[in-house]
């Protein structure tokens, strides 16, 4: 009887001390970071421009995608507990308004490719490929079309490096996009 009580005291502990990696996991939702608080330029005011973002239909989901390069680089994976708050084009799109930056344009921006690839089973990068096409204010005249391709090795082959990766990669783009904008000429197309 001692002996059948110590063993069903040992099962409670060990029970206990694993409930915490037993019961399901929950998916962690993830974002770009904390937005500026404002939309105000340098000068105060708030700028007038539109920014749409758009996608091919597979970017338009939540889920935090992935290619093994080395094994399958057709093939495309997600991560099962990690997840963006929303579609990647509309948290790029947030960003980019949220940015405070005063963009002088309405922009079109084509999103064509936003995922982590894995190189080897330890190194992997974010990619980020899309167009701009930046219209005058106040007019629908083409002020200029550019694309973009960015990558960033990530800290670590997961989807914490994957997230980290594409907020400092996201930020990047906003900054090439403006350095870009400041170069058109003040006349549309």
């Amino acid at each position: 009887m001692k002996h059948s009580k110590i063993v069903f005291a040992l099962f409670c502990a060990v029970l206990f001390c694993t409930g915490c990696s037993v019961s399901p996991k929950q998916p962690v939702l993830h974002d770009f970071g904390l937005p500026v608080l404002n939309s105000m330029n340098k000068s105060g005011q708030r700028s007038s421009s539109s920014i749409t973002v758009d996608a091919p239909t597979w970017l338009w989901d939540n889920r935090i995608r992935y290619r093994l390069l080395y094994t399958s680089p057709t093939q495309v994976g997600f991560y099962a507990l990690d997840l963006w708050i929303a579609p990647p084009p509309e948290l790029f799109e947030q960003l980019l308004i949220s940015s405070g930056k005063n963009w002088n344009y309405s922009l079109i921006i084509r999103l064509q490719e936003f995922e982590q690839q894995f190189d080897s089973h330890d190194r992997a990068r974010v990619v980020l490929r899309f167009s701009v096409e930046a219209h005058a204010e106040g007019n629908n005249k083409k002020a200029g079309t550019q694309e973009f391709y960015l990558e960033r090795s990530t800290a670590t082959p997961d989807a914490a490096g994957a997230v980290s990766g594409f907020v400092k990669l996201t930020q990047q783009a906003a900054d090439r996009i403006q350095g870009w904008l400041t170069g058109l000429p003040d006349k549309p197309m």
